[in-house]
């Protein structure tokens, strides 16, 4: 009876996910605030609970809460949004904990070995992270969460938190587009301000970054680690041509140039708990590359002082 059970609640999990897929170009603000309004005093609760299956089934969250905004202000809005947008979350969760495991694995695939590492490492604190800073789509966020050793309690507190400032801004823009229409004389003002909000947000991610950031490391450092066998990667951001050129490279390091890193940022995924030096002619390149590893989600990264010009004036062996 139980595996019956189980196995029609993934079904029912993953038809509703297929239709609201085939739908969802259909579903437009205005006519999902057309509808709540209908049901006059109940509409928040019934807005809520469009919104927590349309977090469940990957209907467009910023549909959803851009209507929140225009139905409700900013202030009723944010609230109604947040809540419903963390239950949503949390109904995930515990279906990818207890009943869709094999089905969200395949799903998330190489990424899901990266969200481990990260809670192992980092608890709530990368629940957090990953909150704020958007590396993984959200609603395919929350199932994934739910396969990692995260306790149900912190994973709710931390998703209800740290999405609050995207909940804000994102909020205020829908209450903004409704003050527009309606010929708020007022707008320039509200539209100033959800621009800034929306800057706010946009500034997160690199923030967040340097915050993270690693000290420098030195070229002894490294050969030290080398020698002693530690787990970690050497990553050359230079150019194809200067690390087969004349400074040569250090053995076992891997090749991504600055260029090309943020499209390859996944073959770097078994790395983003592990520790990361990152070299290249002297340190410059490798500042740039060590910021887009921090917003990604590597948690140890270190740019190597000096890089490639320190290490060969050490005389330190090349590849």
């Amino acid at each position: 009876m139980k595996k019956i059970l189980h196995y029609s609640i993934v079904a029912l999990l993953v038809a509703g996910i297929a239709i609201a897929i085939i739908y969802r170009d259909q579903i437009n603000a205005e006519a999902l605030e057309s509808w709540v309004k209908d049901f006059g005093a109940a509409g928040p609760i019934v807005f809520m609970l469009i919104y927590v299956a349309g977090t469940v089934f990957f209907l467009p969250g910023s549909v959803l809460t851009l209507a929140g905004g225009a139905l409700f202000g900013p202030v009723l809005g944010t609230f109604y949004n947040l809540t419903a947008a963390t239950i949503g979350a949390i109904i995930s969760f515990i279906a990818a904990r207890y009943l869709a495991h094999d089905w969200v694995e395949k799903k998330t695939g190489g990424r899901l070995k990266a969200l481990k590492q990260g809670v192992e490492g980092e608890g709530w604190k990368f629940v957090a992270f990953v909150r704020l800073v958007p590396l993984f789509p959200f609603n395919l966020l929350n199932y994934a969460l739910g396969l990692t050793k995260i306790k149900l309690s912190h994973y709710s507190l931390a998703t209800y938190i740290f999405m609050l400032p995207g909940a804000i801004a994102y909020t205020y823009l829908g209450y903004v587009g409704r003050e527009a229409v309606a010929g708020d004389e007022a707008i320039i003002q509200k539209v100033m301000l959800g621009i800034a909000l929306l800057a706010v947000v946009g500034f997160l991610p690199s923030l967040i970054g340097k915050l993270r950031a690693r000290p420098m490391i030195s070229v002894d450092e490294v050969k030290r680690k080398l020698d002693v066998k530690d787990d970690f990667l050497i990553l050359d951001v230079r150019s194809t041509d200067d690390y087969n050129g004349e400074q040569g490279h250090i053995a076992g390091s891997l090749l991504v140039p600055l260029e090309e890193l943020p499209k390859r940022i996944n073959e770097l995924a078994d790395y983003i708990e592990k520790t990361v030096v990152i070299v290249c002619r002297t340190d410059k390149r490798s500042a740039k590359a060590a910021l887009i590893l921090a917003k990604n989600g590597f948690a140890d990264v270190h740019v190597v002082k000096q890089g490639m010009t320190d290490w060969n004036n050490k005389s330190y062996p090349l590849a």
